[in-house]
């Protein structure tokens, strides 16, 4: 009977970790195809729309591991800094806000946000993360072309 217990607990933990996931890539999917927040970016592109362009314009940059360089960059470190910065936006007064540097990337004016606001806020840091790494002119970057 013991076991029966733990099966049908371990059914349900799985089958909850499945819905999440599906319904986590349904929203990214939704969101990716929305346009992007934010202001910088042309008017009605979507993050889809985005990425794909500058995975066009990483192809032109030389030297070429530069340019792929920057898109794993924002892949390994995007998912981290997001986050981060929405936890650090949500919560100003907590210890990782007070270790994290500040960042024109985290949001502001969304302290003490509701839980069912936070999928929103995220993919707003999300789409901030990957305009400062790859849709920004720097300088001193990988000199990527303008986002068309």
């Amino acid at each position: 009977m013991i076991a029966g217990l733990i099966h049908l607990v371990g059914k349900v933990i799985w089958n909850a970790v499945i819905f999440l996931v599906c319904a986590s890539l349904i929203f990214i999917g939704y969101k990716a195809n929305q346009p992007m927040t934010v202001p910088e970016a042309p008017k009605g592109m979507t993050y889809a729309e985005f990425m794909l362009d500058r995975l066009d314009a990483a192809k032109s940059v030389k030297p070429s591991q530069c340019g792929w360089g920057m898109m794993l960059t924002l892949a390994a470190i995007g998912p981290i800094y997001s986050f981060v910065y929405t936890s650090v936006g949500i919560n100003p007064s907590s210890f990782l806000a007070k270790v994290t540097a500040p960042d024109p990337d985290i949001p502001k004016g969304v302290a003490g946000t509701q839980w069912y606001s936070v999928p929103d806020i995220w993919w707003n840091v999300v789409e901030q993360i990957s305009w400062t790494m790859l849709g920004k002119q720097h300088p001193l970057g990988c000199k990527f072309r303008a986002v068309r």
